[in-house]
């Protein structure tokens, strides 16, 4: 696929999983595009857990949805009944997943490219999940980041050590097809924002009225 065909069908998946095997040259091929992305003062503060375990992945998913039901306690009405219809995971239907890591002290103390903003190290995992993502979309692969879940729950589950942070659970595996319209907006929980909404010229400037 086109790089631009590639970003614009991309989905967070969901419902689409068919459980079918990931050739392990496709995976290592995935892998390596996350592994490849920029990173300040090139500290490549990333790790990757390969998730297989049917038992993690249950333990993963009755926590889940445990944070899901909380997230709906705070809902009413018709935004209530909305939530309810939307699936927000895929971890057993999956192949596998990834757990994405971020380790702030990777690249020791002075850290070229952060000292003004501390957060560009996490900004760089980000970009190695987008990376993962756009390179499984080329391959024909799903994948659903899941959020909902407690950090130190997580960490905890996969013995990630101390100091290091679970950044994303990501459901990865083949698909029946990809949504020709992301989830959240086929289910009317919020729709997409105008490109022309988000351009500012030199500086901020404030949507002019309808």
């Amino acid at each position: 696929m086109d790089l631009y065909d590639v970003i614009h069908r991309r989905r967070d998946v969901r419902a689409q999983f068919t459980g079918a095997p990931v050739p392990e040259e496709t995976l290592h091929r995935v892998l390596a595009a996350a592994h490849a992305a920029p990173s300040v003062g090139y500290s490549q503060p990333w790790d990757f857990v390969v998730v297989r375990d049917p038992e993690l992945r249950r333990r993963f998913h009755e926590h889940v949805h445990t944070e899901r039901d909380a997230f709906a306690a705070t809902l009413d009405g018709e935004v209530a009944e909305r939530f309810a219809r939307i699936k927000i995971d895929g971890v057993l239907e999956s192949t596998l997943s990834v757990v994405v890591t971020h380790d702030q002290a990777r690249g020791g103390p002075a850290v070229l490219g952060r000292h003004a903003i501390a957060d560009t190290g996490l900004y760089s995992t980000c970009l190695a999940i987008q990376n993962l993502w756009l390179a499984a979309t080329a391959e024909g692969l799903g994948v659903g980041w899941v959020s909902f879940y407690r950090e130190l729950w997580l960490a905890e589950l996969l013995g990630i050590p101390d100091g290091i942070r679970p950044v994303a659970w990501l459901c990865l595996g083949p698909v029946t097809h990809f949504e020709a319209v992301p989830d959240l907006a086929r289910h009317g929980w919020r729709q997409k924002r105008p490109l022309a909404d988000a351009i500012h010229h030199d500086r901020w400037a404030a949507p002019t009225a309808p």
